[in-house]
């Protein structure tokens, strides 16, 4: 199996920013220890993909701890009915606003973007065409009933492909071929 990873190219760019700004972002990037140049281009990156957006498709900030009680105590048939009428539409409509197109890859480029922005942790691995998603969440089954009903209806309905999705409380994982 290999792990994904983009080579591109750079460009050098100068900008001007206030002291204060500077010094945080150095600190910041001692404390992650990386470059200050890779904690800015990380910054930037996210919010030209995601932070613009976010106000646009209507998404909200919840803190964690409510967001898990909230999910915790629907039943599961509510997270069926919730991810399979609303959840999928606005899933698939807002992956198409942010990314412009909507095939499997740019769908999950797109999902993956997305649960790393909710602080989940994403693993991507690709082995003979085979693409292996696991996502580390701690956000409950329910959530992962959530995402693996609306994955299955996506793929099924939009991209006419079959996906294997396990998950449990803590976890989820799909599988699928290009």
């Amino acid at each position: 199996m290999k792990e994904i990873t983009d080579k591109k190219k750079t460009a050098t760019i100068t900008f001007r920013f206030d002291t204060e700004i500077i010094d945080k972002l150095q600190n910041e990037a001692k404390n992650h220890q990386v470059t200050t140049n890779t904690l800015a281009t990380q910054a930037l990156k996210r919010f030209l993909e995601w932070d613009i957006y976010q106000q646009r498709v209507g998404l909200v900030s919840l803190n964690k701890p409510v967001f898990v009680k909230i999910f915790q105590n629907l039943k599961e048939k509510e997270i069926i009915e919730i991810a399979s009428t609303m959840g999928k539409d606005e899933m698939r409509d807002v992956a198409l606003f942010m990314k412009g197109e909507t095939d499997a890859k740019s769908f999950m480029d797109w999902f993956e973007m997305q649960m790393l922005n909710s602080s989940v942790h994403v693993s991507h691995m690709i082995d003979d065409g085979t693409h292996t998603f696991v996502m580390k969440h701690d956000l409950g089954k329910n959530w992962s009933l959530y995402n693996k009903t609306i994955l299955e209806l996506i793929f099924e309905e939009l991209f006419q492909k079959k996906i294997d999705v396990k998950y449990d409380k803590n976890m989820f994982a799909l599988r699928f071929s290009e």
